[in-house]
């Protein structure tokens, strides 16, 4: 084992990555991030000639390397052996004269299950080596919160709490959390939105008080968000994984760059496509794509990241956020590891709400980053437009990076891929009013059975069959009572 793990803001405590994956969040409020990514370079052949499986345990393997080889091994296998339902698990099809990259064919639907069905499995052997029982707290913007339920409920020695903005998710995204079964789960409305919810979350992580308290009962807080980089790490692989089916499929020539389109808000999507981009792989260009919170749009163009503005609730729920914990490890990277820096930028954007970034690094950033946004109308547009030019049904977040991909700029690549992060049935109002049908009046299931009957598109099982289940998570609070919920939710399931 030679990679270890640190803070963006300081260098001078050293993990192995199974101790950042338990850890969740540094002490110092940072993310846990390695130095020597680029000594990582996989081999084109190698992953043109592999399945996801294979290139799973190899990217695994590679940045997670104190696992052993039979532990990584198993966590594929129990990750992605029976509960995605194609083998292909993260597939790419055609996209008119672009491709798609389908995220959403896992349990939950959404593109976090590739990430969030590994994360407990990582956990659980990390933890054989800890006598401590952990509980997992997470802020969801809307998809986070069930993919996490679903991985972590009912793992031994671990629980899991998760918050959500109350009436800011989507209907079948607020059943498919307040329905979880499982006496280690917790769920909880949130007065506030995402970012909200998100800074009081690392607010309970940097509480001392509370950590000592829990202590005592043998329990450590963890996070499943993307902030954790057991969530990132999984997600690199997909992007090799499409790369090598378009050479498969005769797209591309190995070698010949691609250019991924990733509709983003906390940017740990777009970030796991660079980190693949420094390990080897021939990505000509990253594109943020927004919706009309933009406040990553406006960082790229103009080095300057300023959350003091309006918050929009939009159609794309899952994309509502105004800080977007990420890209603090994007900044650490492209800063050449300037820690003392990172602390600074985030202490001015916790103290201020804003920062400026030295004009160098605006500059490398510009290099491999490109953006742009999509407005409610043309984002349900591009849901309109697809379906009829492509007969392809897209959900929300797609459709934001659809519209943005046609308004970029030819690059180099010699291939375009927007990856699609949900299914259609998961926002199934917004994506038949955008087919130009009447929605007034309709609940959200009564629109999932007319979109099914108009496009010919099944409904996964999983979402249809929520109309049937029972609400059993009907806890709510405003920011100021979450440290509490989280206290008691340890003392209920671990304690």
């Amino acid at each position: 084992m030679n990679t270890f793990y640190h803070s963006t803001r300081s260098n001078e405590q050293l993990v192995t990555s199974k101790q950042a994956i338990l850890t969740g969040i540094a002490p110092d409020g940072g993310l846990y991030v390695c130095d020597d990514i680029t000594s990582h370079q996989l081999d084109l052949n190698t992953i043109c000639n592999q399945t996801f499986m294979e290139t799973s345990r190899l990217v695994l393997s590679t940045l997670l390397d104190d696992y052993t080889s039979e532990e990584i091994a198993a966590c594929v296998e129990e990750a992605y052996g029976s509960s995605f339902d194609t083998p292909a698990i993260t597939p790419v099809t055609p996209l008119g004269n672009d491709w798609l990259l389908e995220l959403y064919h896992g349990p939950t639907c959404a593109f976090k299950d590739v990430a969030l069905q590994m994360l407990p499995r990582l956990m659980s052997k990390a933890h054989a080596q800890s006598d401590q029982n952990i509980m997992i707290v997470t802020a969801t913007s809307g998809d986070t919160g069930k993919a996490a339920l679903a991985g972590f409920a009912g793992v031994p020695g671990t629980g899991i709490c998760v918050f959500y903005p109350e009436g800011k998710v989507s209907d079948v995204q607020r059943l498919q959390m307040v329905t979880q079964t499982g006496s280690n789960v917790e769920v909880c409305a949130v007065s506030g939105n995402f970012d909200d919810v998100q800074t009081e979350v690392k607010h309970i992580f940097a509480d001392k008080n509370l950590a000592g308290r829990l202590h005592t009962s043998n329990i450590a807080l963890s996070s499943a968000n993307s902030i954790n980089i057991g969530r990132l790490v999984p997600q690199v692989v997909y992007y090799f994984d499409a790369y090598a089916q378009l050479v498969r499929s005769g797209t591309l020539k190995k070698g010949e760059s691609v250019e991924f389109c990733v509709p983003t808000g906390n940017f740990g999507d777009v970030l796991a496509g660079y980190y693949a981009k420094l390990m080897g792989l021939p990505v000509a260009r990253l594109v943020v794509a927004s919706n009309s919170n933009d406040v990553l749009c406006d960082f790229i163009e103009s080095g300057v990241y300023d959350r003091r503005r309006p918050f929009y609730t939009t159609i794309s729920p899952s994309m509502d956020i105004l800080v977007s914990s990420n890209l603090e490890r994007l900044l650490y990277l492209l800063s050449d590891g300037d820690c003392e820096l990172i602390a600074s930028l985030m202490k001015q954007l916790s103290e201020e709400g804003h920062y400026t970034v030295p004009r160098a690094l605006h500059e490398r950033i510009r290099e491999t980053f490109s953006y742009g946004h999509a407005t409610d109308e043309e984002t349900s547009k591009a849901i309109h437009t697809t379906w009829e030019q492509n007969h392809v049904l897209i959900d929300t977040h797609t459709a934001v990076a659809k519209h943005v991909l046609a308004q970029q700029q030819p690059s180099d690549a010699a291939a375009r891929v927007c990856l699609s992060t949900a299914s259609p049935f998961k926002f199934p109002a917004d994506v038949l009013a955008a087919l130009g049908e009447d929605i007034t009046g309709l609940d959200g299931f009564t629109c999932m059975d007319r979109l099914s009957e108009l496009t010919g598109a099944q409904a996964p099982r999983q979402l249809s069959e929520l109309r049937d289940a029972e609400v059993i998570r009907n806890a709510s609070c405003d920011v100021s009572g979450m440290s509490e919920i989280v206290e008691n939710a340890c003392m209920r399931c671990l304690a």
